[in-house]
C-alpha cells in the first residue's frame, strides 16, 4: 500500500498488554511522529480510546487485533521488550497486516526480514518489512572528531533506562526551533528512528563501532545546524546497557549534558536488586567518564513526573531534584523546557 501524497502514512501500532506506559515506542510515535495513527492494538484495552490514556496525544481507537483495524498503510510494532524479542502472540497480527498488503515496521533485535513466513507473505502480497534496528554494514570506528563540527552538541543522559531521554531530546529540539534556533534531534534508538526517518540504532551496532556510528551522525548534521540534541540510551550504571551509554557519550563528544530521571524511581528498571546511586554521583560519573575524550558538564536536569498526580507535588519534586543535581531542572513535558534551555544558553 502507498502513503499519502504528502509522504505521511496511515499506521496501526501493536502494543498488546503494554499500552500506554510500557509501550514507549507506541507512545513516542503517537506523540511525535508525522504519520496518522488509525488504531492501537491492545487486546487488554480493546474498546478504549487513545485519548483516555494519553490526553495530550492525537486520538485513535484501541482495538483487539489487526483484523479490527481500519484500512492503513503499515503496522508498527510499538513494543520493545528487554532483549528485543518477538512474541509469538503477535504473529497473527503481523500475518494479517501482510495479507492486507500493509508494510510492517519493527524495532526489535528479532529481524522480521529473517522470518521465512513473513518474508514469503510480504513477497506474495506486495508488502515490505522494515527492521529499523538493523544497522548498516559500512559503520566503522570513531575518529574522535565530533567536536570539530560547528554545532553545539547537547546529549541527554540518564539515571536509568526508560526515564525519558528521547522525549526530553525531542521536546528540547522542538522548543529550541520554536525560539528560532536551528536545532535538530539526533536519533540513536529504534523509536527515535521511526519518528525521524533516519539515524543509527546504536544498541545493535558492533561494540567497536558504537562511538563511530554516533560520530557519523554528528558529522552529517553538525555543520548544517546550530545545535544538535543527541538522544541518549541506557545509563552508565545499568548492568546491561552501560556499554551503549559510554559509546554515545564518547562518540558524540557533547558540550553539555542534560541528566534525565524519573521521580520516585529508586532501583534499576528490570534489575530491582540494583539501587540507583545518589543524584550527585551521576554528575561526577558522566563528567569524569567524558573528560578524557571531551570535557563536558551536566548543565541541567529533566525530571519525568508522569507518576506524580498533581502539579504542586510535581513542582516540589522538580525543586528537590534541582537541589540534588546542583543545576536548573524541570519536567519539560509538564512545565515546559524554559529552565533547561536557559541553562544550555542557546538563545
Amino acid at each position: 500500500m502507498t502513503a499519502d501524497t504528502d509522504g505521511s502514512r496511515r499506521i496501526a501500532i501493536l502494543a498488546h498488554e503494554k499500552f500506554p506506559h510500557e509501550a514507549k515506542t507506541a507512545t513516542g510515535v503517537i506523540r511525535y511522529g508525522s504519520d496518522e495513527v488509525v488504531a492501537v492494538l491492545d487486546r487488554d484495552r480493546a474498546g478504549d480510546r487513545v485519548s483516555e490514556h494519553l490526553p495530550d496525544a492525537p486520538d485513535a481507537p484501541v482495538v483487539e487485533s489487526m483484523a479490527d483495524a481500519p484500512d492503513c498503510d503499515a503496522l508498527l510494532i510499538g513494543i520493545a521488550p528487554i532483549g528485543g524479542g518477538f512474541d509469538d502472540s503477535w504473529r497473527p497480527d503481523v500475518r494479517t497486516a501482510l495479507e492486507r498488503g500493509c508494510d510492517v515496521v519493527a524495532g526489535l533485535h528479532y529481524f522480521l526480514t529473517e522470518d521465512e513466513e513473513f518474508v514469503a507473505l510480504a513477497e506474495e502480497h506486495g508488502a515490505e518489512l522494515h527492521d529499523v534496528r538493523k544497522p548498516r554494514d559500512d559503520l566503522t570506528v570513531s575518529r574522535g572528531i565530533a567536536d570539530e563540527v560547528d554545532a553545539e552538541i547537547v546529549l541527554t543522559v540518564g539515571t536509568d533506562c526508560s526515564v525519558g531521554k528521547m522525549t526530553v531530546s525531542l521536546e528540547l529540539a522542538r522548543a529550541a526551533a520554536d525560539r528560532g534556533v536551528d536545532a535538530e534531534f539526533v536519533p540513536t534508538g529504534q523509536t527515535g528512528i521511526m519518528i525521524s526517518g533516519w539515524g543509527n540504532p546504536i544498541d545493535r551496532v558492533v561494540s567497536d563501532f558504537t562511538a563511530g556510528a554516533v560520530e557519523e551522525m554528528i558529522l552529517e548534521k553538525g555543520d548544517e545546524r546550530d545545535v544538535l540534541f543527541v538522544e541518549g540510551q541506557g545509563s552508565i550504571v545499568h548492568p546491561a546497557y552501560s556499554a551503549v551509554t559510554c559509546g554515545i557519550l564518547h562518540g558524540a563528544m557533547p558540550d553539555k549534558l542534560v541528566l534525565c530521571h524519573e521521580a520516585g524511581r529508586e532501583v534499576i528498571h528490570g534489575y530491582e536488586d540494583t539501587a540507583l546511586p545518589p543524584i550527585p554521583d551521576y554528575v561526577d560519573l558522566y563528567e569524569d567518564l567524558a573528560a578524557p575524550v571531551h570535557e563536558t558538564e551536566v548543565a541541567a536536569g529533566a525530571l519525568n513526573t508522569v507518576g506524580v498526580d498533581d502539579d504542586k507535588a510535581a513542582r516540589a519534586a522538580v525543586d528537590a531534584y534541582a537541589d540534588d543535581l546542583g543545576a536548573p531542572a524541570t519536567d519539560p513535558v509538564r512545565f515546559g523546557p524554559d529552565e533547561i534551555l536557559a541553562a544550555l544558553d542557546l538563545e
